[in-house]
């Protein structure tokens, strides 16, 4: 059932200057989001691709040694066009992005109405060469883990890094090899161990897109995965994957994820639709209940219009109780925010 939600744009293109010379903002969008103290804070994805045309030629930005960006022009003739985010050699299928990616820090005190902006996780090494992505955030002890999508030639992996104060960051590497995206930790252990959300892509579809749960002792050595949830509808039929860390409610463990289904005439990328489900409190691979149709469509102008249109990607959620704030991007492109009455959310699953 799709819920009934205040929604708003918060940040977008136009709230940011671009952190290299030469390139423009095109999107700030998946934020990972935290309350601290009496703050709001986002570590949002911004996207920049270079400013500069070349008649007949692509610039696919990367990083190079030292932290510095450069952009490889390739003729537009080797190269399959069709996915404006993501493009192909046609020589060999291999891929690359037309934008390079890091995080942002902004903040805002209860109250307030704007957002300071803070300091930038920058793409540093091999395994990010080209880009970080789709920052989610758990508290654990008092200590924020950042869970993150490293881009590279060697695909796209999931990195950890902490920080205690969102000024300073530590990075621990890469926990997840390639393909694996939209990695979130449970907030605090289970049985002893900590859990994880995942979502592994093979290039055989030998089933439906999955979400699975892997167990670590350290949060840095994983294993015991297993599958827990499948696309089962329409919505969710191409890919699914956990939107914002999960949080403990009476019920179990309310976990908020994004659905893909297919796409619509032109469109190279169907429409992101954001479902939940209710995990098992003591054995988080039990579904419990689950969404039947989306939770949230794209309804709104900015969630429908952007660099990828028609897109609700969930990834940050403040639970205030009966209300909960849930932070996405929109279209690729924007921040937004909707706020969301926990019974009815509930009450929603099957």
């Amino acid at each position: 059932m799709t819920l009934n939600a205040s929604r708003q744009r918060l940040l977008g293109p136009d709230s940011l200057k671009p952190l290299n010379e030469g390139f423009e903002v095109i999107g700030a969008f998946n934020p990972g989001a935290v309350r601290v103290d009496k703050e709001t804070v986002l570590l949002v994805r911004v996207a920049e691709k270079p400013l500069a045309v070349r008649s007949g030629f692509v610039g696919l930005p990367r990083v190079v040694s030292g932290g510095s960006v450069s952009v490889d022009w390739t003729p537009e003739v080797e190269l399959d066009l069709r996915d404006k985010r993501v493009v192909r050699r046609k020589a060999d299928g291999i891929a690359r992005l037309t934008s390079l990616s890091h995080l942002r820090v902004f903040r805002r005190r209860e109250g307030g109405s704007g957002w300071t902006p803070g300091p930038a996780l920058l793409p540093e090494t091999s395994a990010e060469e080209y880009g970080i992505e789709d920052p989610r955030i758990t508290t654990i002890d008092g200590l924020h883990w950042i869970t993150y999508v490293a881009v590279s030639r060697h695909g796209a992996a999931t990195a950890l890094a902490s920080t205690t104060d969102f000024v300073a960051f530590e990075r621990h590497g890469v926990i997840f090899p390639p393909e694996n995206k939209d990695v979130v930790l449970f907030p605090r252990m289970i049985e002893g161990m900590h859990v994880a959300l995942h979502r592994p892509t093979t290039r055989t579809d030998f089933c439906r897109p999955e979400i699975w749960l892997a167990r670590s002792p350290d949060l840095l050595h994983w294993g015991q995965h297993q599958p827990i949830l499948c696309g089962l509808n329409p919505w969710e039929s191409e890919r699914v994957g956990a939107g914002p860390p999960p949080i403990q409610v009476d019920e179990g463990w309310l976990v908020i994820y994004h659905g893909c289904g297919p796409s619509q005439g032109s469109e190279e990328v169907g429409a992101y639709c954001a479902g939940a489900a209710l995990l098992d409190l003591n054995d988080p691979t039990r579904i419990v209940s689950r969404s039947v149709q989306p939770t949230m469509r794209p309804a709104v102008e900015f969630e429908r219009n952007g660099f990828v249109p028609n897109v609700v990607f969930p990834t940050g959620l403040i639970d205030h109780g009966a209300r909960l704030s849930v932070y996405y991007g929109a279209a690729d492109t924007a921040v937004g925010l909707a706020d969301l009455s926990r019974d009815e959310l509930l009450s929603s699953l099957n």
